[in-house]
């Protein structure tokens, strides 16, 4: 275990090494948040089902999964973050995979996002920013850009993470470390810890949960100082093999298909679970297949077995209620297996839920439609799970519904 998680995770080893499937072994908890969205639900047969699970026990279940862990109340991609979503059932786990100077693999959800999730603008390494921090001038954003292709590993250990935001209206870098949105928290941001993906292996092992690292797409041009873009995807499944983990209990992901055909051929014991990512994009209709990007059939063919799609591309508005879109039954339809991503990005849901509702979004109430969405996604698009910024809410339906 390396030295920087092992005071954290250690005090949780004993714990996680009792896990086998019992759902107390690292004191589970669904907190508040299930039941206050449960009672704002509408009466009827949603409402009366979750709460006669007001009692259960939580258990850890795989058809939740923590979106960069549990980013709505912890610093994104943290040692912290992901604890707190195993903690709440999570049984997959995230770390968005990129590369540093030295082509280290780390967690981050981009290449570019170092001045947005840490310190870097205010600390010795501002210096290495891409794109200095400029203030706001008039109508003019403040604007900055910091990759960790510019930080060899020893230097991005330095950085201290932070909520993923930015004050655009700022005048100083200081002053930009701001901007947190509302409907999130600073309260646990103090001492969390950033991790490569080789030491989130180790932590999410130590937590019994599977993995899904993400592959991101690099900002700079590839191959980088030699580093192709095969060397790329293979180093994320070597330190799978090295760490011992059977290919089995990882998903790898990647919205790049090629990277998802490299795996299938050239890792095909990984491959058989490499998860194709796609989005809403513009001009997309999720009732009508001639917008669609994706062709199922030739997707199966080529051995793609998962697609991970944006929670609006797989719901839609029929008649006024939430309904599974004409683009999930046609990807299950083709034997394609598929997850959602999303729940709980978007803040309060009064106003319609913005980007991941829009194609239901003139019919999005208030909070409890979270739940309505989840029933949705679960029981008529059949996913097999669901990706949340806070897990509990996904965790306690599943363990009501028997998922």
């Amino acid at each position: 275990m390396s030295r920087k998680l092992s005071l954290f995770a250690l005090a949780l080893l004993p714990a996680a090494a009792l896990a086998d499937g019992h759902t107390t072994s690292l004191g589970l908890s669904y907190g508040p948040r299930p039941a206050a969205l449960v009672d704002k639900l509408p009466e009827g047969a949603l409402k009366d089902k979750l709460m006669s699970c007001s009692t259960q026990v939580p258990t850890q279940t795989a058809f939740s999964i923590g979106h960069r862990g549990a980013p709505l109340m912890f610093p994104e991609h943290t040692v912290q973050s992901n604890v707190a979503a195993a903690r709440m059932g999570a049984g997959v786990l995230e770390c968005d995979v990129t590369f540093t100077k030295d082509h280290e693999l780390v967690c981050r959800h981009a290449q570019n996002d170092l001045h947005t999730t840490t310190n870097i603008l205010v600390s010795d390494l501002a210096s290495t920013c891409v794109t200095p921090f400029a203030s706001a001038q008039g109508e003019t954003a403040a604007t900055a850009e910091c990759r960790t292709s510019e930080l060899t590993l020893e230097e991005f250990n330095t950085l201290t993470p932070k909520m993923d935001s930015a004050d655009t209206a700022a005048l100083t870098a200081e002053a930009y470390q701001g901007g947190v949105a509302p409907w999130r928290t600073q309260l646990y941001t103090d001492k969390a810890t950033l991790m490569t993906h080789a030491e989130s292996i180790e932590l999410f092992k130590s937590l019994g949960a599977k993995f899904t690292p993400e592959l991101k797409s690099a900002s700079v041009e590839m191959p980088h100082d030699g580093f192709s873009q095969a060397d790329y995807a293979q180093k994320l499944v070597d330190e799978y093999v090295a760490a011992g983990v059977p290919a089995t209990d990882v998903f790898p992901q990647s919205f790049n298909v090629e990277d998802v055909y490299y795996w299938i051929d050239n890792a095909p014991e990984f491959g058989a679970q490499a998860v194709y990512l796609v989005e809403w994009t513009e001009g997309f209709d999720e009732q009508n297949a001639e917008t669609w990007l994706q062709d199922f059939d030739a997707l199966k063919e080529r051995g793609v077995n998962y697609i991970s799609a944006s929670l609006n591309m797989l719901m839609t508005n029929q008649d006024g209620k939430i309904a599974a879109s004409d683009y999930a039954k046609a990807a299950k339809a083709a034997d394609i297996t598929l997850i959602a991503w999303t729940l709980e990005r978007s803040g309060p849901l009064a106003s319609g839920g913005g980007w991941y509702f829009q194609s239901v979004g003139d019919i999005i109430k208030d909070d409890s439609d979270y739940l309505v969405a989840l029933d949705v996604l679960a029981q008529d698009v059949g996913v097999a799970g669901v990706f949340s910024d806070w897990p509990a809410t996904v965790t306690y339906y599943a363990n009501c519904m028997g998922l």
